[in-house]
């Protein structure tokens, strides 16, 4: 990852509201979470949404799909594991056991895609 999409995600995270809105599609998993449900679960008003998933969107962390009427949002886990090893690229000069824990945490990420996160199936 390229630091200008690092610092793009970065700041599309630091918004109290887009990062609830991203924990909540991380805990989704792949499955997703609809636009309205997210809005009830938030308690967000529609234009508000609109305008954080469009930031989070624009900044690569989520993905959108069709399902009839329904515009299904989820987290995509390449992005987000991609930001983690960049931001983890440089740990510790020389001491990997320190960032060792956080390691763990980004290479299981890889490999499960999300599906294999708490209330995947929620």
């Amino acid at each position: 990852m390229e630091s200008k999409a690092a610092a793009a995600s970065l700041s599309a995270l630091g918004h109290e509201g887009r990062l609830t809105i991203f924990r909540l599609l991380v805990k989704a998993g792949p499955v997703g979470v609809a636009a309205g449900e997210i809005a009830r679960r938030l308690d967000s008003l529609p234009n508000t949404l609109s305008a954080n998933l469009n930031v989070l969107s624009h900044a690569g962390l989520i993905t959108s799909r069709r399902e009839g009427r329904s515009i299904i949002y989820s987290a995509d886990f390449t992005a987000m594991t991609g930001l983690l090893g960049f931001l983890m690229e440089d740990c510790c000069n020389g001491s990997p056991e320190i960032c060792a824990p956080l390691g763990g945490i980004v290479a299981r990420a890889a490999a499960c895609d999300g599906a294999c996160l708490p209330n995947a199936n929620a």
